[in-house]
This record gives structure tokens, C-alpha cells and sequence, in this order.
């Protein structure tokens, strides 16, 4: 049998336009022989706006709605409809670069130890141009504790984007998933990863994250500071109780093949 990779979209109404686009690009990707994608789009709501937007007629991809929670509660909510060794985010307006989703999976199987990946993200505009963020890092092991460091000397930006993340289920599971947050809830996830393990960074891009009018993280509630503070406040609270515990992944007692 396929060893199997987990695509999780959160979507509402307005960029379910663009699922046909995210589509393609997981389409063309290639993959080892022996694994296999599943790509499990989860409404968060109950309208008929999405659905048709859904391409049902490919067995790999799995289409559900519930209840408006938060892109961060339908994520965690899609891991109910797959299984799978690993998860990747893909937002319903991005799309994944050519030979994102194998070098993901090469870093994260060519070393037991590192829990989490990501890779270069570059902005997509209207016109189609992009533009990559300044001061990525240079590609390997991202350490333990060095993104919250970087998070919190810079303003609460993290130094790789967490819409390019990809990991092992057991440890986001463990981790309860990605945060009760109305925004940062997947900046929250990435600290968290990284306060119990190693990670990977990948300089080559693997992402076009669209940049687009209606975008949550461009309105006004998302830069309100009194809610801001309280949301990097409670992701801070976390990342730093989780190193005060010292727990880390994989456990002194796990063996190689006990942590695929």
C-alpha cells in the first residue's frame, strides 16, 4: 500500500474561486514511487458557494463543511477525513511550486529527527509578478527555540512562513493541532513545532502565496493592536511552556523507525 501525505485547505466563500488553481498545482506534483497524496477541503461553513468549486471528480480529494470556527478549527476538524504520515497546508488561493511537495517529503525522510519543514514563499500579485520576502535563511536544520527567538526580536514575524508548512501528523496531533486563534493560529503552530523540535527550511520555493483585496490578514481587525497583542501574547504563553517542559521530538527512546 501507499504511504499517503495530507493536504488540509481551510476555505470559506471568497477565495473558493481559486481552489481550481491550488488544484493544478498539487496535481503536478511528483512524488516517490510509493506515495500518494489525499487532499481533504474543509468548508469553514455550511453555504453552496464552495462545493462548486470543489473538484469532486478526483478520488484524492475530499470535500467537507461544518460549522464556522476559524481557518485553524476547520484544519484541525479535516484531519478527521485522512490518514496519513504527514500533513501539508495548502490555502485555498495558493498554489504549490513544481517539486514542493517531494522535497518536503526528502527532508523530513532522509532525517527521523526533524519534526517540521519549510520552504522559500514568494507573494503573487494580480498581475501575476511575485516577490520574496527578505531575509529568508539559508536552507537546512532550523534549531530548536530559534524561530521563537527570531519571532520575538522582529516584531512577531517569524523568519519562514508557516503557509508552507509541512509535518509529521503524530507531532501536530501531540501538539493539538493549530491554535483557538481568530488569526496567528498557524504562526502559532509553527512556534510550537519548533519549541519541542528541529525543523527544515528549503530555499528553493515551494510556495506562491496570493496577495488579494479581502484578505483576512489585510483588514483592519487583523492589525487591531489591543487583539494582536493579545494573540502573540497567548502563541508566546505556549511556545514558551512547552521548552519549560522539556519534552522534544523524537523522545530519547525513540528509534528511527519509531518516528516515521
Amino acid at each position: 500500500m501507499s504511504r499517503r501525505i495530507v493536504i488540509v485547505t481551510a476555505v470559506h466563500a471568497p477565495p473558493a474561486r481559486y481552489l481550481p488553481e491550488a488544484y493544478e498545482s498539487l496535481r503536478a506534483q511528483e512524488l516517490p514511487t510509493g506515495w500518494e497524496w489525499q487532499w481533504v477541503i474543509r468548508e469553514d461553513g455550511t453555504t453552496n458557494e464552495v462545493a462548486r468549486h470543489v473538484p469532486v471528480a478526483d478520488a484524492r480529494v475530499t470535500f467537507r463543511q461544518g460549522r464556522a470556527g476559524g481557518p485553524g478549527v476547520a484544519r484541525t476538524l479535516a484531519l478527521a477525513h485522512a490518514e496519513g504520515e504527514y500533513v501539508k497546508v495548502l490555502d485555498a488561493d495558493d498554489r504549490l511550486a513544481p517539486g514542493a511537495l517531494a522535497r518536503d517529503l526528502a527532508s523530513l525522510e532522509g532525517d527521523p529527527d526533524l519534526g517540521w519543514a519549510t520552504s522559500r514563499v514568494l507573494d503573487l500579485f494580480p498581475d501575476g509578478s511575485t516577490a520574496g520576502f527578505p531575509g529568508d535563511p539559508a536552507e537546512g536544520p532550523i534549531e530548536r527555540g530559534t524561530v521563537l527567538a527570531h519571532w520575538k526580536a522582529h516584531d512577531f514575524r517569524a523568519p519562514v512562513h508557516p503557509a508552507s508548512l509541512f509535518a509529521r501528523r503524530n507531532l501536530l496531533t501531540a501538539l493539538g493541532g493549530w491554535m483557538a486563534l481568530p488569526a496567528s493560529e498557524d504562526t502559532g503552530l509553527l512556534l510550537a513545532l519548533n519549541s519541542v523540535s528541529r525543523g527544515w527550511f528549503t530555499a528553493e520555493v515551494g510556495l506562491h502565496y496570493r496577495k488579494r483585496d479581502g484578505q483576512v490578514t489585510g483588514q483592519a481587525s487583523h492589525v487591531d493592536p489591543v487583539e494582536r497583542a493579545a494573540r502573540m501574547a497567548v502563541v508566546e504563553a505556549r511556545a514558551r511552556a512547552l521548552e519549560s517542559f522539556r519534552w522534544s521530538y523524537p523522545t530519547a527512546s525513540a528509534s528511527p523507525a519509531a518516528v516515521g
